[in-house]
């Protein structure tokens, strides 16, 4: 179990979070990219994503639980 401390300012804003160096490291094992995350998206992904969110914005009766689509399947 991963333990951690949240980081807040002054006014109780959560500002970040600290975990032990041994809790990073069995991140680094279980996900080795997760160091790489801060790599900025391309300009295609953001405009797809940035698209995806317009429309469930204006048709949020489209949007339906995950448990609905596994149903199906």
């Amino acid at each position: 179990m991963l333990s951690k401390q949240i980081l807040i300012d002054r006014q109780g804003i959560p500002m970040g979070i600290f975990i032990p160096i041994q809790d990073w490291n069995s991140l680094i094992i279980q996900y080795p990219d997760i160091e790489n995350l801060d790599i900025d998206l391309p300009q295609w992904e953001k405009d797809f994503i940035d698209k995806r969110l317009d429309m469930a914005q204006r048709y949020p009766e489209r949007l339906k639980p995950i448990e609905m689509l596994l149903k199906s399947l």
